[in-house]
């Protein structure tokens, strides 16, 4: 029997109307910031959890836009981040000279998006920056920053809007808090992004395979 999402939530954070007009402030500010630039932008959704996000926003942009995806992951067989990244998921294309734009659910440690922003800069991108829905600065580790940030976030386990819980909930419409009984029992660790997920699957991240 499926349990009721209802008794899973602790607290919606935010609604789908809300998350629906911060997509779309950020689609115009990145439409403003990339109108005058001739070079292609390539956007990278990092799989899974800003596949939502990404679809989104790509409605609110109103460029010439290409996508590609990658899946990464920062962590070994242990629920803390060693800074060890592995691209798990390669890009299909060239990108050199192209503005690249990561895209992310939550920005977390940062170790995963440092790695990627060098890696991406190293195969001749002409700029690289992010976009993520979600920032949880109190779980920062390297000095990582957002160039188009939806909301800051407090240290829980969020799930929706494509972020999930060993796998499930990434469907509800709005985000919300996970209740910590559910995740204690399952020696979840709080919630992080997909790009700095534990193996194990039962963070906001997955093997991310």
């Amino acid at each position: 029997m499926k349990s009721n999402i209802s008794t899973q939530i602790e607290k919606i954070l935010f609604s789908r109307e809300e998350i629906g007009s911060r997509v779309r402030e950020l689609g115009r500010q990145i439409t403003a910031d990339y109108r005058h630039d001739d070079a292609d932008l390539l956007m990278i959704c990092i799989l899974k959890g800003a596949v939502f996000f990404m679809a989104d926003l790509l409605k609110e942009i109103e460029l010439d836009v290409e996508i590609d995806f990658m899946s990464v992951s920062s962590y070994g067989s242990s629920t803390v981040s060693s800074g060890d990244v592995r691209i798990l998921k390669d890009l299909d294309q060239s990108i050199t000279g192209k503005n690249i734009l990561i895209v992310e659910d939550i920005i977390d440690t940062g170790y995963t998006l440092s790695y990627l922003q060098s890696n991406l800069r190293a195969r001749g991108a002409k700029s690289v920056r992010i976009a993520a829905l979600f920032n949880k600065p109190s779980r920062r580790v390297v000095d990582v920053k957002g160039d188009y940030i939806g909301f800051d976030i407090p240290d829980a386990f969020v799930v929706g809007y494509g972020l999930d819980f060993a796998q499930k909930l990434r469907n509800l419409p709005f985000v919300g808090i996970l209740k910590p009984e559910l995740y204690m029992e399952e020696g979840a660790p709080s919630a992080v992004s997909d790009a700095d997920c534990a193996e194990k699957g039962r963070s906001n991240g997955e093997h991310n395979e």
